[in-house]
């Protein structure tokens, strides 16, 4: 597969602080890959660097084979983007903010397909085009950027938390937006700290710690590295299964988890026991997440408490 994004050893400093410390990042043609780390682990720095906003102190940092910082200008032909805190023009409307957006991705006036666009994606995201600026709530800014982000057709998407603010029902209807761009075969580098956003809609996930990628690929790919839960009902216990790890029996039912790479070989024992009501769940995203942040957040908990 082409890589749409690619950066290897990628650096940025700002004075003494190091907000990339050597990133390596792949997106390839097609995908929809999540972004994923708490505030100020380096993904909006990251995305700054990809958008040209901001120049690299060292390493490489390619879009479409091509330098953000140079290439800016041809660059933004094919991309759409949505910063993570997005700011208006107070005296333009949405609907002004939206158009003027759109123009300066290359959209003519009179273009018929775009304000038939623009007009369903205002509709589907509850949004009054007439509003000034200075009168939208954050959530409104958010739709008004995604609104001009999605209504130019683009190669790739670069999204920086961009459901922040947004009601629930709105994130349903991004989230059927996400799987437009991935029908029509384009490409969405969506930064988030929102696991369960990242979970139901990335084809792979890289995770950022400190400036560096932690892990990357696939869900499946990356569930081997925790544990899967086993339970069922209680009549028999989990005491003597090999690699059998914090067993429980509680409300009626046995619990254990074991390393899911091994999940395959307990199930024959579990078939000679006869157990009932027997329930497999993989590890989610949260559970990745947590074995990189765990202890930063477990830190910060003692702090709490001092």
């Amino acid at each position: 597969m082409v890589a749409v994004i690619h950066t290897k050893g990628l650096v940025k400093r700002y004075g003494k602080v190091r907000a990339l410390d050597g990133l390596d990042l792949e997106v390839e043609a097609g995908q929809i890959h999540g972004f994923l780390g708490p505030n100020g682990a380096g993904k909006t720095t990251t995305i700054r660097i990809l958008l040209g906003l901001a120049r690299a102190t060292s390493g490489e940092a390619t879009v479409f084979a091509a330098d953000p910082w140079r290439d800016t200008v041809p660059l933004h032909r094919r991309i759409a983007s949505v910063p993570g805190d997005v700011s208006l023009w107070p005296n333009l409307s949405g609907g002004e903010a939206i158009d003027l957006l759109a123009r300066l991705r290359g959209t003519r006036r009179g273009d018929a397909a775009y304000r038939a666009e623009k007009e369903r994606l205002m509709h589907e995201f509850q949004l009054d085009p007439r509003k000034k600026g200075r009168a939208y709530s954050k959530g409104n800014r958010q739709k008004v950027a995604l609104i001009a982000a999605l209504a130019v057709p683009a190669e790739l998407y670069i999204f920086d938390e961009p459901t922040s603010g947004l009601d629930p029902l709105m994130e349903v209807v991004f989230r059927q937006e996400v799987d437009r761009i991935r029908a029509a075969g384009s490409t969405m580098l969506l930064s988030s700290h929102i696991l369960s956003e990242v979970e139901q809609l990335c084809d792979r996930v890289s995770i950022i710690r400190a400036g560096r990628i932690a892990e990357s690929g696939t869900l499946a790919e990356l569930r081997h590295l925790t544990r899967t839960e086993v339970s069922f009902d209680a009549a028999a216990s989990p005491e003597a299964i090999p690699g059998a790890h914090d067993v429980t029996v509680s409300e009626g039912r046995a619990r254990f988890t074991i390393d899911s790479d091994a999940v395959a070989g307990v199930l024959p024992l579990l078939a000679q026991r006869d157990v009932q009501g027997l329930r497999i769940e993989p590890p989610s995203l949260e559970e990745l997440f947590l074995r990189h942040y765990g202890d930063d957040l477990a830190a910060l908990e003692d702090a709490e408490v001092k």
